[in-house]
C-alpha cells in the first residue's frame, strides 16, 4: 500500500509540474504566439486619434530567459518601419516609432510595478537602456526583420520566482498619426528565428490588430496566480465587432461586455478553484455580416487586489480546455 502511494504521488508531481512550467519550458518566443492567432501588434503615433484603437500610443513587452541558458540572444522585430505593406496609413506616412530594449534593475515587473507600463508618465522606461532605434518610413525595413542584440542573459533583471532573467521592449509612437504594425521574436541568432529553449514573453496591456476576415478567432492567455478571487477585464475600442468569450478548465464560455468606438467596457469575472495556477482563454470572435476592417483592440486585466494580470505569448499550462464535472447517479428501476 505504501509503495502504491509513493507511485501515485510521483505521478501527480510529474503531471502538475510540467503544467506549471509550460510557459518557461516550451520554445515559444514568437510575439504574438502561435496559439494566440493574432496577426500584429499595433502602436500609433502620438498625434493619432484614440478612436483608431490605441489609447496611449505605446506597448510594453517582457521577455524571460531561463537562468540555465548561457548563450547570447537577440530580440527581433518584424516590419519595424511605418510604411509599406502592413502599416495603417493616415494621409501620408509621417510617423516615427521608438523601439528600446531594457535590462538591469528596475525592469522586473514583480519588483517594480511602474515598469509594467500601465500608469501615466515615463516610469515604464525603468531599467537600463541596452539598445534602441527610431524607425520612420524606411523601405529597407518594410516586411523584413531587424535584430536588436546580441544580449547577455545576465544583463537582465533576475526574477527568483521564475528563475529567469527579464528584459523589456518598449515601443512608443513619437510623432505622426499612422499605425505601426509589427511582431517580435526572441532568437538565438541575428538572421533567423531560432527560439531560446525555456523562454517566454508577456505583457500587461495588449494592443493588437484583429484579422480582416470572419473565420479567424484571436486568443490571449492571462495567467491566474494563487490568491485571485475575481478579475476585472477592460477592453477598449472593440467597435462592437462581434463578441468576446472566456473559456477555462471550469468555464465553457462566458460572454463579456464589448466596447464601442473610443470607449472602455469592463466586467468582473469570478475565479473558481480549478482555475488557479492555470491560464484563461479570452477568445475574440468577429461579427458576421459587414466586415469591420483594421480593427485594433486594447485589453487589460486586474485582480480584486488591483494587481495587473500578465498575458503570456505561450499560455502557462497550455491552452485551457473546458473539463465539465461529470456526476454519476444511481439508476432508478422502473416500477
Amino acid at each position: 500500500m505504501k509503495c502504491k502511494r509513493i507511485i501515485f504521488i510521483t505521478l501527480l508531481v510529474l503531471i502538475i509540474l510540467p503544467g506549471f512550467r509550460t510557459g518557461f519550458t516550451l520554445s515559444a518566443q514568437a510575439v504574438p504566439g502561435k496559439e494566440e492567432n493574432i496577426p500584429f501588434l499595433v502602436t500609433f503615433g502620438k498625434d493619432a486619434e484614440t478612436s483608431w484603437g490605441d489609447d496611449d500610443f505605446r506597448q510594453v513587452f517582457f521577455f524571460t530567459i531561463p537562468r540555465e541558458y548561457t548563450g547570447r540572444f537577440y530580440i527581433r522585430v518584424f516590419d519595424p518601419d511605418v510604411g509599406g505593406e502592413h502599416d495603417e496609413i493616415r494621409g501620408d506616412f509621417d510617423t516615427r516609432t521608438f523601439f528600446g530594449v531594457y535590462g538591469g534593475k528596475g525592469v522586473d515587473p514583480d519588483k517594480n510595478q511602474q515598469s509594467r507600463g500601465l500608469s501615466k508618465g515615463d516610469n515604464y522606461r525603468e531599467g537600463t537602456l541596452l539598445a534602441s532605434r527610431v524607425f520612420g518610413s524606411e523601405a529597407r525595413y518594410d516586411n523584413k526583420w531587424f535584430s536588436f542584440g546580441p544580449f547577455n542573459p545576465t544583463a537582465g533583471d533576475f526574477n527568483e520566482k521564475w528563475n529567469s532573467y527579464i528584459f523589456k521592449m518598449v515601443v512608443e509612437g513619437l510623432n505622426g498619426d499612422d499605425g505601426n504594425l509589427y511582431r517580435f521574436f526572441m532568437s538565438r541568432e541575428a538572421e533567423s528565428n531560432l527560439p531560446v529553449e525555456g523562454g517566454n514573453a508577456f505583457t500587461y496591456k495588449y494592443t493588437f490588430r484583429m484579422w480582416n476576415d470572419f473565420k479567424s478567432v484571436a486568443h490571449i492567455y492571462p495567467y491566474v496566480d494563487s490568491g485571485v478571487v475575481w478579475i476585472k477585464q477592460r477592453n477598449f475600442d472593440w467597435d462592437n465587432d462581434g463578441h468576446i468569450l472566456v473559456v477555462s478548465r471550469y468555464k465553457q464560455g462566458i460572454s463579456l461586455s464589448v466596447s464601442n468606438e473610443n470607449e472602455w467596457k469592463e466586467d468582473r469575472i469570478p475565479i473558481e478553484a480549478p482555475e488557479i495556477g492555470s491560464s484563461l482563454d479570452f477568445q475574440f470572435h468577429k461579427a458576421q455580416g459587414e466586415l469591420v476592417k483594421n480593427n485594433n483592440v486594447v485589453v487589460t486585466l486586474e485582480s480584486q487586489r488591483g494587481d495587473a494580470l500578465p498575458f503570456f505569448s505561450s499560455p502557462i499550462g497550455g491552452v485551457p480546455v473546458y473539463n465539465p464535472k461529470i456526476t454519476v447517479r444511481k439508476a432508478v428501476k422502473p416500477k
